[in-house]
């Protein structure tokens, strides 16, 4: 019907070219062109123009546009039905196609039939589209001509192919082809691709690349398998159209295999390729990826993409160069340009691809994770965590996680990181926002090499980034600093001075953020606010500093406010604040520090703005003895540190030297005389002066001064106008004079040396009978002037210790000799002295942080011991080597019976041992030794020279360090190496005690690093070994003289103890040393093999170019060769601990690892001396943690605990209470609980660590599995049945926590290996549960017993026990029904029990019924039904599974 229609209106128009001809005479439409004279009409009586004229087009010669008088539907219409209707079709479309070839022959007229033609209709009555197809356009889209106008166009195209654009710029055989394109219908399509790939390969190189990126657009679906073949062949011969045909093969739709095979062969080339090609091929490849194959491709990609290769030479140089001057123009302008733009093309590919796809995203990062070594890591690999954390929110927690494991792991490291900001600069500024998002989060970690990445992320991205990164991460620092956490705000104070000394100019442009932290200085420590007032100085006082008044003016204000505080705390801030700007004031400028580079010497203003400074602190703290003290304590530590300008250090050492003259030291002729309780003396010459030539320390009578000037009514109207000088400042103020002294004389103090053996003015300290009948405030003076003369002497040996002179040396000894004396006598005097409280002598914290917590000395003695042991480093010795340190003390009871009573600890307390007890209570009231002391261990035989009154030599003394000397030190030193080398998560902070009263007493210490630290102790490794040696050598010849005995009846008690805690300190010494977690940073890696090569040259003379596993194999026997002259066990466990410590660092470890297990057995097979495990409880923990060494170590735990808990164990049943095993000496009755909690805990964690068996797995896996699971049980079977002797509350209590976790390792572990091996191994099954099964119902007895005692720690595990029995239960029935032994399983009744067996008698026990369902694990599958129940006649006799019910325990 629509076709006659439109055929009828067709026949009315008589003829279409007067109409056209009408329609010119017309008004034109918007669309029709105004000027058409000199157009020609193509005039011709071919078959070809009638038909077209009839059918709607009129055609026009030259460059006018053929005329389309219909609609473009209709005319196609029209032309189909003249075609089709004709009498001679259809060889009358041969005709058609012959007329359309000699018409396109004029190239004018094959032109106009490539370009649109013009529309003749008006707008609006337009049907279609307002865009205008070609002619040839028209006729492709008519089916019958198709396939004969598409011979046509090839025939013609290859005329076209090497021609010029013409002038107007259109090509003829890009217009051709696009003929071809979103045709509607595609007759022949396998005959189109056939032409198409055959114009292809003779074509140009530049029209390949139009006609290969045409073909998505040209083929149909059913072609594009053919087409990715001839691509993918085309792509191995011609590389220059890897472009191209990449993007047509991601169109395409192609079979997975196709796509692999090309992903593969552009894999292969990618190191090879062009950098503009790099984004097409990436994108190619990460579209083919399927989440099969996703994490091999990224591995692969990751692998062989070098960027580092790509990224020209040229871009890194400008990139560099655009760092240090901003804004000029490269000189290689374009070619930097066009690297940059493939570059971040290239990102923004991968970007796109793993914000899109979680699976290309996810597989990245695990190919990441994946990788082993620090050497296999590129600076890619770090730049796309950066960018997918940026662009994927739900793998931010996966990304940090895995960055955490690489930074610990040292994957990831400062150079690494470096690198990817200098080559992936262009790319990671954009992800600035994210980078300090990430960086926020590292900082929140408490792994100090995790922090470190995050503080060098912050840097990095101030150093690279732009003005507004810069003020982003100078923001999120003040944060940190802000937040009151103590590892945040030292690790952002450190990264501000970095970016001080890195970019001076750029932080002053954010001084106002640093600025504002002003605000916060009431919560930081002295340490931080030293930080923060050199970062505000540096910044305010450096050579430029036009602008930076008002940051000066801020200081000052606050300092200003701070000092005129009455409150000690602000006035804190305010020394410490004003100190520190004096110093970097008045730095000297021809030292090297960076943060005074530049610098000249001081003018006269700056001068006296720091004289000013320095006086104004004085006058705001001469009324204030604790604050004086801080401030010379500050100046000192500013003179040891940093380098003053020659003027300043002139005036300091006049003041400093004429005032300590005048307020301390007095003519030693000149015997004070006065109402003083005790009648003064000079004490502790060390030389032998006239009366009237030598001086002495003013002590006692300022420190009786000080104590009537708090007393108003004994002062006088005289006493008023003297200038009272306290005592608590002579030993900083000494320090600071002998610290000036020695920056004035380059280390020499001559100038002051008569200070080190000049005497005190004290009175006889020794106490003996007189102790009792002195009244309270007389022992508080003794007890203060004993005090006070420790801190002095203390501050004289860290002044002197550096000088070399044997003479010089002689007398420091003797000084450290009568420091130890002193500290026996002030213990005496502790011990009778209660709620006493010594004078300061750390200043930089507030007072209540520091008053000792005890009613009185002696019951503080006794609490401390009880609880502690020897101090708080002996408790955490154990803390890091084994797990079982973590397990609960559940035998609290059971310990505490190995304590003496309070009397009989009050009656022994005495010696050594029990004095450092006490004294360390008073840690912060002793004066810090400095780290060059410990050179005194350097020391052997020192002869000292005694001078006559004519200075002749008269006598000759040697002077040697002394065992009492020698223990005094190495304590000093294994607190500071815990205090700076062991890490804050091994020490663990006690509840409600802050976590600055950890670092009370080593302020000097911390302001050095870690790295410092660890230096010092290494050049000290060779004295403390000769040491070790001598003390070695000292208990072999004593066991050789006591006939193998140590402690034998000849033995000094004393002297024993004395170097048993010597050698204990040494060992600690070390294993803290080499524990520290800096050696694993690549810096510290020198200092490790050093420190390993001195162990080593002990052994043997050294060997050039050793590696560091041969230096740690040497050293490694060379500490373990002591384990023979071991003392104590608290030394043998620290010896484990460091032998240990060294495995951990080995490659080679096997050999090394059954080493210490043997030697941990030889210390558990081994009497200690007696008396050693009654002194406190912490040996309890130390037999712990050394009995889990050895389980963990030994080659077969099983039979190392079937060896202990079934021969050495019974050896105690029938034993006296206090008789111990023959084979391990270490188990007693009282010892026993840490054994069975320990080889519970090892039994349970062993058998969960096994594999559970597959079927898959062979024959022998599975014997070697059952024959471990028979072990395992049995083992576990000893352990159980000895509750029924050993039934104590804390073994009762292990017993019911391991076991439930035994049976779930069974369940989870055992069960499906006896699914599949039931029917092979029946016997061997059968016997395993038998066992088990009477394992279990001890337990459940365990269970009863813990009800009926109605004990609450016991009853608590009785819940889940059951629970886990009942799954067990229901595991076995399913064994028994997969193996198709269903009818074996048996319900029975159990009756309640107690540990030995007899019935527990319940007010319901007789209406009760079944208790619980029970399985028959003996019964199995036979081969006949006779044989079946004979067994369940022999599995009812008692080799039952039997749980009572929960239930029926309820009831009693």
């Amino acid at each position: 019907m629509i076709s006659q229609r439109r055929l009828s209106k067709s026949e009315n128009k008589e003829n279409l070219t007067e109409d056209a001809s009408n329609a010119r005479k017309q008004p034109l439409s918007r669309k029709t062109k105004k000027s058409r004279v000199q157009n020609e009409v193509e005039e011709n009586d071919s078959v070809f123009l009638k038909f077209l004229k009839t059918s709607g087009i009129i055609l026009k010669t030259k460059e006018s546009q053929n005329q389309l008088a219909v609609d473009q539907i209709v005319f196609q219409k029209k032309l189909f039905q003249i075609l089709r209707k004709h009498p001679s079709y259809p060889k009358i479309i041969e005709e058609f196609i012959s007329g359309l070839e000699s018409y396109i022959e004029d190239q004018d007229n094959f032109r106009n039939c490539l370009l649109s033609c013009e529309r003749l209709q008006d707008e609006e009555a337009s049907m279609g589209t307002s865009y205008s197809k070609s002619l040839i356009k028209l006729l492709l889209g008519i089916d019958i001509l198709q396939p004969a106008v598409i011979k046509t166009l090839f025939e013609k195209l290859p005329e076209f192919l090497f021609e010029r654009v013409n002038s107007d710029g259109i090509s003829v055989s890009r217009l051709i082809i696009s003929q071809l394109k979103w045709l509607d219908r595609v007759v022949d399509g396998r005959d189109l691709t056939t032409k198409i790939m055959q114009l292809i390969s003779i074509a140009p190189e530049n029209l390949q690349h139009d006609f290969i990126t045409s073909l998505p657009e040209i083929l149909g679906d059913s072609q594009h398998a053919d087409v990715g073949k001839e691509l993918s062949d085309l792509l191995k011969e011609n590389t220059s159209l890897t472009v191209p045909i990449l993007d047509v093969l991601s169109s395409l739709r192609l079979d997975p295999k196709l796509l692999s095979k090309v992903r593969q062969l552009m894999m292969d080339k990618l190191s090879s390729v062009k950098l503009d090609d790099l984004p097409v091929i990436i994108k190619f490849i990460l579209h083919s990826v399927t989440a099969t194959d996703a994490l091999e491709v990224i591995s692969e990609l990751r692998e062989k993409l070098d960027l580092q290769h790509f990224i020209l030479p040229v871009w890194l140089h400008a990139s560099q160069s655009k760092l240090k001057n901003k804004g000029r123009i490269s000189f290689s302008g374009n070619q930097e340009n066009s690297g940059q733009d493939c570059v971040f093309l290239l990102f923004d590919v991968i970007k796109s691809a793993v914000r899109y796809e979680k699976t290309i995203s996810e597989a990245w990062v695990k190919a990441i994770e994946h990788i082993p070594s620090a050497s296999e890591h590129k600076t890619f690999d770090l730049a796309m965590l950066i960018i997918i954390y940026s662009t994927n929110a739900q793998t931010k927690k996966y990304i940090e996680r895995v960055l955490r494991n690489k930074i610990r792991s040292g994957c990831f490291e400062e150079e690494l990181l470096q690198s990817a900001f200098y080559i992936h600069y262009f790319v990671l500024k954009d992800l600035c926002p994210s980078i300090l998002s990430l960086a926020q989060n590292l900082l929140h970690s408490l792994d100090q090499s995790i922090i470190l990445f995050g503080s060098l992320l912050y840097k990095y991205a101030f150093k690279f980034f732009d003005t507004y990164c810069q003020q982003e991460a100078i923001g999120a620092l003040v944060t940190h600093i802000c937040s009151g956490n103590e590892a945040e705000v030292d690790t952002a104070l450190d990264v501000l001075l970095e970016l001080v000394v890195l970019n001076l100019s750029a932080m002053r442009l954010n001084a106002v953020f640093v600025k504002g932290i002003l605000d916060y200085l009431d919560k930081m420590s002295p340490q931080q606010i030293r930080k923060l007032f050199c970062i505000l100085s540096t910044l305010a006082f450096s050579k430029q500093h036009e602008g930076s008044s008002h940051i000066q003016d801020d200081m000052h204000l606050v300092l200003r406010k701070q000092l005129s505080s009455t409150v000690f705390k602000y006035k804190l801030i305010g020394i410490i604040g004003a100190v520190t700007m004096a110093g970097i004031m008045a730095a000297d400028g021809s030292s090297s520090s960076s943060l005074t580079q530049g610098k000249t010497d001081l003018s006269n203003e700056q001068y006296t703005q720091v004289t000013s400074l320095l006086q104004l602190v004085h006058s705001c703290t001469e009324q204030s003895p604790q604050a004086s003290a801080l401030y010379y304590d500050e100046f000192a530590n500013l003179l040891q540190k940093r380098k003053l300008a020659p003027k300043v250090l002139e005036w300091v050492g006049q003041t400093i030297l004429n005032d300590f003259q005048d307020s301390f030291v007095v003519d030693l002729c000149a015997v004070p005389n006065g109402d003083y309780p005790f009648p003064v003396k000079a004490l502790y010459e060390l030389e032998e002066y006239s009366s009237c030539d030598g001086i002495a320390v003013n002590l006692l009578p300022l420190l009786f001064s000080q104590d009537f000037a708090k007393d108003g009514s004994r002062m006088t109207s005289q006493d008023s106008d003297h200038k009272l000088v306290s005592p608590l400042c002579l030993p900083p103020y000494f320090r600071l004079l002998r610290l000036c002294v020695a920056r004035q004389h380059d280390g020499n103090l001559e100038e002051i040396d008569g200070l080190l053996d000049c005497p005190v003015f004290l009175t006889d300290l020794e106490p003996g009978e007189r102790l009792e009948s002195m009244s309270v405030k007389e022992r508080s003076f003794m007890c203060s002037l004993i005090y006070l003369t420790l801190n002095w002497f203390r501050e004289v040996v860290n002044a002197f210790c550096g000088q070399t002179s044997p003479e010089m040396m002689g007398k420091v000894l003797t000084r450290l000799k009568h420091i130890v004396e002193l500290q026996r006598i002030l213990d005496k005097y502790l011990a009778v002295t209660p709620d006493y409280v010594p004078p300061l002598a750390t200043f930089d914290l507030e007072t209540a942080d520091v008053i000792p917590h005890t009613s009185t000395a002696v019951s503080a003695k006794i609490r401390k011991q009880g609880m502690t042991g020897r101090g708080r480093k002996r408790k955490r010795g154990g803390n890091k080597t084994s797990s079982h340190d973590t397990l609960s003390k559940e035998d609290g009871s059971e310990c505490d019976s190995t304590l003496p009573d309070r009397g009989q600890l009050e009656k022994e307390f005495k010696g050594k041992e029990e004095k450092t007890v006490a004294l360390q209570n008073y840690r912060a009231f002793f004066r810090e030794l400095d780290m060059e002391v410990f050179n005194v261990l350097h020391c052997g035989l020192v002869t000292k020279v005694i001078l006559d009154s004519e200075m002749h030599t008269e006598a000759t003394e040697v002077v040697q360090l002394q065992p009492p000397e020698l223990l005094f030190l190495l304590e000093d030193l294994s607190q500071k190496v815990e205090n700076m080398l062991t890490s804050p998560v091994g020490r663990r902070i006690p509840f409600l005690k802050s976590k600055g009263s950890q670092n009370i007493g080593f302020s000097h210490l911390h302001q050095r690093s870690a790295h410092e630290i660890a230096r010092c102790v290494v050049q000290l490794l060779t004295p403390m070994c000769n040491h070790l040696e001598n003390i070695h050598n000292y208990f072999q010849c004593l066991t050789a003289e006591n006939h193998g005995i140590v402690d034998g009846p000849e033995m000094q008690v004393q002297e024993y103890h004395l170097m048993s805690s010597c050698y204990q300190r040494i060992l600690q010494i070390f294993h803290g040393l080499f524990a520290w977690s800096g050696f694993c940073q690549p810096e510290n890696q020198n200092l490790l093999h050093l420190a390993f090569e001195i162990l080593t040259n002990r052994l043997k003379q050294r060997e050039p170019d050793q590696s560091l596993e041969e230096l740690l194999t040497q050293s490694f026997h060379y500490l373990q060769n002591f384990h023979h002259s071991i003392p104590s066990f608290q030394s043998a466990l620290y010896l484990l601990k460091l032998l240990m410590v060294i495995l951990e660092k080995s490659t080679a470890s096997a050999q090394k690892k059954e080493k210490i297990a043997s030697l941990a057995r030889q210390f558990l097979c081994r009497g200690w001396p007696s008396g050693e495990r009654e002194k406190s409880s912490t040996p309890n923990d130390q037999l712990q943690a050394l009995l889990g060494i050895y389980l963990e170590h030994t080659d077969s735990v099983l039979k190392a605990i079937e060896e202990i808990a079934g021969l050495c164990v019974p050896e105690l049943i029938n034993s006296s209470k206090d008789a111990s095993s023959s084979t391990f000496p270490t188990l007693t009755r009282h010892t026993f609980v840490i054994f069975f909690r320990v080889m519970m805990a090892e039994l349970e964690k062993t058998v969960r660590g096994l594999q559970a068996g597959t079927a898959a797995d062979s024959q022998k896996i599975h014997e070697e599995k059952l024959l471990y699971w028979n072990m395992a049980v049995r083992d576990f079977s000893i352990l159980i049945n000895l509750i029924k002797v050993f039934d104590s509350r804390p073994v009762l209590h292990v017993c019911l926590k391991y076991g439930r976790l035994f049976v779930e390792a069974f369940l989870k572990q055992c069960m499906p290996l006896l699914d599949f091996s039931f029917r092979k191994h029946r016997e061997d099954v059968l016997s395993l549960l038998e066992t088990f099964q009477l394992n279990t119902r001890l337990l459940q007895h365990l269970c009863g017993h813990s009800k009926i005692h109605q004990d609450m720690k016991l009853t608590e595990h009785v819940p889940l026990l059951k629970k886990t029995l009942e799954l067990l239960v229901c595991r076995v029935k399913a064994m028994l029904i997969l193996n198709n032994c269903r009818e074996a399983f048996w319900l029975g009744n159990l009756k309640n029990r107690d540990l030995q067996g007899e019935e527990i008698i319940s007010q319901n026990s007789q209406e009760s019924t079944a208790d619980e369902s029970e399985d028959d694990t003996s019964s199995l599958v036979s081969k006949s039904k006779a044989m079946e129940v004979d067994e369940e006649g022999e599995a009812s006799d008692g080799e039952k599974e039997q749980e009572s019910d929960e239930s029926d325990d309820e009831t009693d």
